[in-house]
């Protein structure tokens, strides 16, 4: 036990001498996240805990490193119940560096790609544990893409999104490597719990195999000093999957005692297409309207984009000096981090009473006729095509290039990327009285027919719906959005959508507003909106 304390400290040594190597650009795109020894640890105590029988361990990490796991295996294992050990490690260095620590004890090491590789038809593998690269899409080229995609489907049949990291990959090849009753532990960003391009994963582990545990650690957790990724760790057998089965899902704290577990049908997870609100999901309204949610009573659409915020929006202080027509200028709500109110109101002209006032440039004139008309304006575009405005992506899909795509003010819009801190929500929603648009750092709302209706008939309808837009509470925000490591929050419009309306029941039940409200619903059921 000795030798292998003095083995791993070489280990850790070496791993920092290699990382040193590369920059942390280099890294990213190579997806070297190394694991840290502890974690480690504790999932092969877990592996211990769950293997079955006194059978030998035939171990495999298709994404090796310097031999995190491996040195784990051995601590919690013992060599005298390892019968075989393979590791598949593509930086040839790292590779280098796992053989020469490791190859008296038994481990075999492979420098390839491990997508490349042909699996064993014998002597297959019943333990996998391993941390797969985090390669992300935009990282890889579209024939390699291509080719992955191909390679999945025809060992598992499953089809995979070219949005999929890397790791999306390892997990599903890695099936054809196991025998049956394997047991299999992943490392792995759990983005794939939320997003559409981890459907393929979460069908795989629904469906193909017997899922067994989902630990998801907190977002400002992050397992990785080097990546700001949140980390999950994924547990499952080779065996057939149950429809009856349930499944243990944490969150929190350590693996192997986490802050708050319980167990879900695979049923439920095979229904639902975002998992990290297990097990914290919550029925929150609690009534017959427990239905109603921001998706019923608004169309939400992401804000402008321009492609060039400091080109595009000025104060209107500086668009004034530019020689900007005032035709030509929009008002546009500053970055949440500018704006210190969740009311904004307006003055004479539309304008929000706020600083900064900022105003977006909107001209669809020819260059010509505004060089003719506007001198001023004109040489203030010129000045912007020296430094390649119009031939940034969005600007070149323009025609005009210095024209805007529509969104109209909206009354209400929500920030749509945040944190938790000292009891802050990580969204908020602000009500927008000015005739200001918002660029796309803000999801607008706009209210339904049946809702805007009755918000006409009856005004002072706003400032009661407002109320209950702000009495949303952080938790139902975080269970719809997505996090990323370091706890940072995101709602895309359809994730909005799916937020429940908690005092929308009492609004609805209520005498003064039953009349304007009955608007939004079927007199023969009040959970049925009329404007869907």
């Amino acid at each position: 036990m000795n030798e292998l304390h003095l083995i791993e400290e070489r280990r850790l040594s070496q791993q920092e001498r290699l990382d040193s190597r590369k920059s942390a650009d280099e890294r990213n795109e190579w997806g070297q996240f190394a694991t840290p020894p502890a974690l480690a640890l504790d999932i092969l105590s877990l592996a211990e805990r769950l293997w079955s029988g006194n059978g030998q361990v035939r171990f495999l990490d298709p994404a090796l490193g310097t031999g995190s796991f491996y040195s784990a295996l051995l601590k919690v294992f013992g060599s005298d119940r390892i019968a075989a050990s393979h590791g598949i490690e593509l930086d040839q260095p790292f590779a280098e560096m796992a053989t020469s620590l490791w190859h008296e004890t038994g481990l075999s090491v492979t420098n390839a790609d491990f997508t490349t590789q042909c699996p064993p038809r014998h002597a297959k593998y019943n333990l996998l544990i391993s941390n797969p690269p985090y390669v992300r899409h935009h990282h890889m080229t579209a024939a390699y893409k291509d080719a992955l995609k191909l390679k999945v489907f025809e060992r598992v049949g499953i089809r995979t999104s070219g949005l999929a990291g890397l790791y999306a990959s390892f997990l599903l090849l890695c099936d054809s490597w196991l025998e049956p009753g394997a047991l299999s532990i992943w490392l792995i960003p759990s983005e794939f719990m939320d997003v559409n391009y981890g459907e393929a994963v979460r069908d795989y582990l629904t469906s193909r195999v017997e899922l067994l545990r989902i630990h998801r650690f907190f977002p400002s957790d992050v397992q990785f000093s080097d990546a700001l990724v949140s980390s999950a760790v994924v547990v499952f057998r080779k065996n057939a999957a149950k429809t009856d089965a349930v499944v243990q899902m944490s969150f929190g704290g350590p693996l192997l005692d986490p802050k708050d577990s319980a167990d879900v049908p695979v049923r439920t997870l095979r229904e639902s297409k975002k998992w990290s609100g297990f097990p914290n999901r919550r029925s929150r309204m609690g009534s017959s309207h427990a239905g109603v949610r921001l998706g019923d009573l608004f169309y939400i659409k992401r804000g402008l984009a321009t492609g060039s915020n400091n080109f595009f929006i000025l104060e209107i202080d500086e668009a004034e000096r530019a020689g900007i027509p005032k035709e030509f200028q929009r008002p546009i709500l500053p970055g949440p981090r500018h704006l210190q109110v969740e009311i904004i109101e307006r003055d004479l002209d539309g304008y929000p009473l706020i600083l900064p006032r900022l105003v977006l440039i909107d001209c669809s004139l020819p260059e010509d006729e505004i060089r003719h008309r506007h001198p001023s304006f004109w040489e203030y575009l010129q000045k912007g095509k020296t430094t390649g405005v119009h031939e940034t992506y969005l600007a070149s899909k323009r025609r005009p290039w210095y024209s805007q795509e529509k969104r109209q003010p909206a009354p209400f819009v929500c920030t749509y990327m945040g944190r938790v801190r000292n009891g802050k929500k990580p969204f908020r929603i602000i009500w927008n009285k000015s005739n200001a648009t918002a660029a796309n750092v803000y999801l607008l709302m706009y209210p339904k027919p049946a809702l805007a209706a009755a918000l006409t008939q009856t005004p002072e309808l706003y400032s009661v719906v407002f109320g209950h837009l702000q009495s949303i509470e952080s938790d139902t925000f975080v269970d719809e959005g997505r996090v990323y490591g370091g706890g940072l929050h995101k709602m895309e419009p359809k994730e909005l959508a799916q937020v429940p309306l908690q005092g929308l029941a009492d609004l609805l039940d209520s005498d003064s507003y039953k009349g304007q409200m009955a608007l939004l619903f079927d007199a023969n059921s009040a959970n049925q909106i009329r404007c869907i």
